[in-house]
């Protein structure tokens, strides 16, 4: 399993908490590609609703990760 900002990103409007099952199905009636399917199903299956994508890819960069003063614009 691997995720890309571009793969991860198909997930941010996600119906969050959601189950893995619930997440599938979100992709795929969105039309992400096959990959964030796929990296989808390589999940445990745990039974929990997840609450975002830091739950699955822990290595997701926030909004603090990026040098972006907002202030400016």
């Amino acid at each position: 399993m691997y995720w890309t900002l571009e793969l991860a990103s198909y997930l941010e409007d996600a119906p969050w908490p959601a189950t893995k099952d619930e997440l599938i199905d979100f992709a795929i009636r969105t039309g992400a590609p096959l990959e964030v399917v796929e990296n989808l199903q390589e999940l445990e299956e745990e039974g929990e609703a997840y609450d975002s994508i830091e739950e699955i890819w822990p290595d997701y960069p926030s909004k603090e990760d990026f040098f972006f003063n907002e202030d400016e614009y």
